[in-house]
């Protein structure tokens, strides 16, 4: 999510570690930068995006069908009803260069869902209190056979995923026996109906799965820049050619604090605003990073 960074924790001043994933072992503390708090009906955001000078933020499973308005200062401004969709399993959102915004509901932990959907809700529609009129983008992936599979198979989970030049990318969450780090990369175009997710790579982060497993993704405006989150870590790549996001430069930023850290997006091509949700009463804030060259 950047090239260095700049953390700041819940409630002590704390710091990210800069690591260049070269053959580089040094390691390069980071300053601290503000954070800010969520509405208290706000303790489980699962995805955000920024449009418009503003984040959207959905809630994950057993939350109302509803996006919400907040402030960077945390201050929720609006609630929006969703009519005519359910929260299955809401797990990210994004958003395209015109300001429509993209709900994914395809939170799997089993991996035997076969309901997954992209959602699109149109830019001049977010100025509603209930909006009816929701295009869905159905789904599945196409190497996976059983629902569920197999235990050292469990692929098919996913928290993340980003527009690009008409189509989603996800970044699966892999929740395998003897997990080691590996996410797949999907490609789905922008269009209603049914679609064959393409496998179209995968990565390797590492083989701690409380420290290494995909929460979300996020693509700068500028397109020079993805950024994977976990909830100890982030990996910044940039000088990518197309959409081979996984194959340019890397460097890997680790936080000094763990919380369940479910959030990312792009305020503009330096900033970060990242987001996790409460968990005993820690968490459930807006934290904001400025990448630097």
């Amino acid at each position: 999510m950047k090239k260095y960074l700049i953390f700041t924790s819940f409630l002590f001043s704390s710091a990210l570690y800069y690591s260049c994933i070269s053959l580089d072992s040094d390691i390069k503390q980071i300053d601290v930068t503000e954070v800010q708090e969520f509405s208290d009906k706000l303790d489980e955001v699962s995805g955000m995006t920024y449009v418009n000078d503003t984040l959207w933020v959905i809630q994950d499973s057993g939350n109302p069908d509803k996006l919400y308005q907040v402030a960077t200062d945390g201050k929720l401004l609006r609630e929006v009803k969703l009519n005519g969709i359910k929260n299955h399993d809401w797990e990210a959102l994004t958003s395209d260069e015109e300001g429509n915004v993209y709900i994914g509901d395809f939170g799997n932990n089993n991996n035997k869902r076969k309901n997954l959907a992209i959602y699109k809700i149109n830019r001049v529609d977010l100025k509603k209190e209930t909006i009816d009129s929701i295009q869905k983008i159905e789904f599945y992936y196409e190497d996976q056979e059983d629902f569920p599979p197999k235990k050292d198979e469990l692929f098919y989970d996913c928290e993340s995923f980003l527009y690009k030049d008409g189509y989603f990318y996800l970044f699966t969450k892999n929740r395998s026996k003897d997990f080691d780090g590996t996410t797949h990369i999907y490609k789905i175009p922008n269009e209603i109906g049914e679609h064959k997710a393409i496998l179209l790579n995968k990565y390797v982060t590492c083989d701690k799965f409380t420290t290494c497993a995909i929460t979300d993704v996020a693509i700068s405006p500028d397109e020079d820049k993805v950024v994977l989150l976990s909830n100890k870590r982030m990996w910044i790549f940039s000088d990518f050619v197309e959409d081979n996001f996984t194959k340019g430069s890397l460097k890997e930023v680790q936080f000094n604090s763990f919380t369940q850290r479910e959030g990312v997006t792009f305020k503009d091509n330096d900033i970060l605003l990242i987001s996790d949700e409460k968990t005993k009463k820690v968490g459930g804030k807006i934290y904001e990073y400025k990448i630097q060259e």
